[in-house]
């Protein structure tokens, strides 16, 4: 079997086993540890040495690992994003209707919506609970179908395929059970949580779909799954990190929560999350003022968020001279108007390293009569000023719940961030 085909596989694996950003928080916190790398907390003192690997998280969904060498100048940064666009569901959820009971939802992010009606769905996320007086967070994550935003027949709406404006707060609510039970949703996540309804403080509570990831197509060269915006690349780096053996620099990831809705949280791509735990690290190892300045004018970061590639359907969505496909390895991202952090400078040194290790790359810039969405990388530097280049792989139908990737690209990933923390 060919590795690419592997690499995909293991990533469809990791979604599937991460319904939420706590639970991918969650999955990559258990598995740095068995690879060896200890854990810091925010309100201790940094212990850290040289030649060794920690991480830390922050509001159980944002998560920086690093390695130190023996010796280094900088620091050789990767950033992605935890989260995807979804619905979270609201306090008191319930709502009677016909005998039907409803949850009520709003949405997560810009995602397509009509992907969302008449698939099997669920819920995951955390729970916090009063245990005895001591507030205790709890991962939930309920693996079977429960919910389905249900469509309306043609038969009463004629006018189904000409077009419709969706009003969220109405038509895409999901049905949870029959009956009048007013409490059975509240009941069923207490249940899980292992507490009593009254228990229950507060919930961050997402819907997911549960249709199974696939590889698909002639040569398998596709796959669908959720998520792969921004899991493909936030895994890619994740696996990277684990067995990262850098040389000059310290080898370090992000992975930000919130970038759908903003980045301007606590654990966000906006906060000082990275900026804090940079200057900690080099507090940590006694480095006076002079050398962190010295340091982070050395280092380079790469912000990863996947693109969109040429759909073949509506190929004039896309740029005219620069028509990233799937399957055509690391997608290099440029924007005037600087959403995108890439400029001629971080995009050579980008390309030397690409063509260094012999890993394909192609350009993505928007059609000039689209509007583009921005990502982390310009928000990042804002808060720590280094050089950056944004990047990503080539995808389809970008926020559905069903996503679309080229099973070749995982593969470029991991080999182009390999290569970058080994420097």
């Amino acid at each position: 079997m060919e590795n690419y085909i592997q690499d995909t596989k293991e990533l469809l694996e990791f979604i599937k086993n991460s319904p939420s950003p706590f639970h991918v928080v969650s999955n990559m916190k258990r598995e740095l540890i068995k690879a060896g790398f200890k854990e810091l907390i925010e309100t201790k003192p940094f212990n850290i040495e040289k030649g060794s690997s920690y991480f830390i998280t922050r509001n159980s969904s944002s998560l920086i690992a690093f390695t130190i060498p023996e010796s280094f100048k900088g620091f050789s940064v990767i950033s992605a994003h935890t989260d995807s666009p979804t619905f979270k569901i609201k306090p008191n959820p319930e709502i009677e209707a016909n005998g039907y009971i409803k949850l009520n939802i709003e949405k997560y992010g810009g995602m397509l919506l009509s992907p969302w009606f008449d698939r099997p769905l669920s819920v995951a996320g955390r729970v916090f609970i009063n245990n005895n007086g001591s507030i205790e967070e709890k991962l939930i994550n309920i693996p079977r179908p429960l919910l389905s935003i249900v469509n309306l027949a043609i038969h009463q709406n004629r006018t189904a395929n000409d077009g419709i404006k969706y009003s969220v707060q109405k038509e895409l609510l999901p049905i949870f059970t029959q009956g009048n039970d007013k409490k059975a949703f509240t009941d069923l996540i207490a249940k899980e949580a292992n507490c009593k309804s009254e228990e229950l403080l507060d919930w961050d509570l997402f819907l997911y779909n549960m249709s199974e990831p696939t590889i698909w197509g002639l040569n398998n060269e596709f796959f669908s799954s959720p998520k792969i915006d921004d899991l493909q690349c936030a895994y890619s780096a994740f696996k990277a990190i684990l067995d990262s053996k850098p040389s000059d620099r310290i080898a370090i990831i992000s992975l930000f929560d919130n970038e759908e809705v903003g980045s301007g949280t606590r654990q966000g791509a906006l906060s000082d999350f990275l900026t804090s735990i940079m200057e900690r690290i080099m507090f940590a190892l006694h480095l006076n003022e002079d050398e962190k300045y010295i340091n982070i004018a050395s280092s380079f970061m790469i912000s990863a968020d996947n693109g969109h590639g040429v759909h073949p359907n509506y190929s004039d969505k896309s740029d005219v001279t620069n028509l990233p496909k799937l399957n055509n390895g690391i997608l290099i991202k440029y924007s005037a108007n600087q959403k995108y952090t890439t400029d001629a400078a971080t995009g050579a040194y980008l390309k030397a390293l690409l063509q260094k290790n012999n890993i394909p790359y192609q350009v993505f810039v928007n059609n000039s009569d689209q509007l583009g969405g921005s990502t982390l990388g310009n928000l990042s530097i804002q808060k720590i000023s280094i050089p950056t280049c944004d990047i990503g792989v080539a995808q389809l139908a970008m926020h559905s719940p069903y996503e679309c990737g080229g099973t070749k690209d995982t593969t470029a990933l991991l080999k182009l961030f390999k290569s970058f923390l080994a420097l």
